[in-house]
């Protein structure tokens, strides 16, 4: 294992301030192993994707996501599941982070996650993200899975999440985020 610090960015879909995604995307910062930091950036400052807007230069809160996406080794998304699918919210911010000249996303690995109140825990969400990933030749991390469901349950009044089994996942998720993570930033540039 390499003495090198994995840098990851943490993404919620979510605006809720009492967000089951966010509490889990805290819980992945208080599991990480030591040798990653997860930042977490802010999504709710971006205004609506306007081709109009764009041609006058981009917002400031885009030039920000794109600068943090760029200096992080890997990313985290952390996703609730609205009409079967990504949040609009989510989408927008990688819809304009995807206008970029840089492009930051591409070459990135990502770790997906999340959780619903639903049976299916972004089951649904998380496979349409998985799509536009490939679009933005990102590279998500395949296994384990972490499909919060029945989050209500998962989760104690101050957003705390209890549940072992999903604590368990999320820290063998970071684990592989983060040797993908020096996976890819180890090789070529032109590879």
């Amino acid at each position: 294992m390499s003495d090198k610090i994995v840098n990851v960015l943490g993404i919620c879909g979510s605006l809720r301030q009492k967000s089951f995604n966010k509490a889990a995307l805290q819980a992945a910062i208080e599991l990480a192993p030591s040798d990653m930091r997860i930042e977490v950036a802010a999504i709710g400052d971006i205004p609506l994707y306007n081709a109009d807007v764009q041609e006058k230069g981009f917002p400031a809160a885009v030039e920000t996501l794109g600068a943090k996406i760029q200096a992080a080794d890997a990313l985290l998304l952390v996703t609730p599941e609205y009409n079967y699918s990504v949040p609009g919210v989510l989408k927008n911010a990688i819809d304009w982070v995807s206008r970029l000249p840089s492009q930051p996303c591409a070459g990135k690995g990502v770790a997906i996650m999340g959780a619903s109140p639903s049976m299916l825990g972004t089951a649904r969400a998380q496979y349409h993200l998985r799509q536009i990933c490939v679009f933005l030749d990102m590279y998500p991390i395949n296994k384990p899975e972490v499909m919060i469901a029945n989050a209500s349950a998962k989760f104690d009044e101050n957003g705390k999440l209890h549940d072992a089994v999903s604590r368990e996942l999320i820290g063998k998720l970071l684990v592989s985020l983060g040797k993908w993570g020096r996976h890819l930033q180890a090789r070529p540039r032109d590879a």
